[in-house]
């Protein structure tokens, strides 16, 4: 948020004015944590901050000359939000890495998430679940229908280049694939029965 005043890290202009509100974890729709571990990070719950599963996964892909992609958890993205600056460099890693160990051993999961969903940036000088929702829906982040929380969820890992209003045709059918995965018919993902 403080580099947006500068150079806004999804578009690279400064921002006239960030738009931030912190909202408890109790004024999050649910839908909104639910759809960003579908989105985001769906061993969750499993692991303690690294998903290195994920992690071979993308090193696989790059190693059969796909492009590097990143594997980076929940924890790992409260840890660089909080606590960082954004770019790449062995040095930041090294620190997020860092403050994710402490950040997993000190706070329970929903502290992680609420954190989480009141630092990410989802738009263009946009920061938090709750000016999220109040920017693009005109609503609360406690009122999300799960098509909103979905939509807001999908542009969490690329807020410059993927936009909620208006949704690009990949946006359009994340936000389908995230609603699928919340729906399956034999119930909610057991990653989430915490929430």
């Amino acid at each position: 948020m403080l580099e947006s005043r500068h150079s806004d890290p999804a578009t690279g202009r400064a921002c006239e004015r960030v738009a931030y509100h912190w909202v408890p974890w109790t004024r999050i729709a649910r839908a909104l944590p639910a759809s960003v571990l579908v989105a985001e990070d769906q061993r969750f719950f499993e692991h303690n901050g690294f998903d290195t599963h994920a992690l071979g996964d993308a090193l696989e892909d790059y190693a059969r000359g796909g492009r590097l992609r990143g594997a980076s958890t929940v924890t790992q993205q409260v840890a660089k939000n909080l606590f960082l600056w954004p770019g790449r460099s062995f040095a930041r890693k090294a620190l997020e890495a860092w403050f994710t160990v402490w950040i997993e051993w000190l706070w329970p999961k929903h502290r992680i998430l609420e954190m989480h969903l009141n630092v990410a940036q989802f738009g263009p000088c946009v920061f938090g679940a709750e000016a999220a929702s109040r920017r693009y829906f005109g609503i609360h982040a406690a009122n999300l229908s799960a098509r909103q929380a979905a939509a807001l969820a999908v542009v969490l890992p690329s807020p410059g280049r993927m936009r909620v209003d208006p949704p690009s045709p990949y946006v359009e059918e994340r936000i389908r694939e995230v609603l699928a995965e919340l729906r399956r018919p034999d119930g909610p993902p057991a990653y989430l029965s915490p929430l």
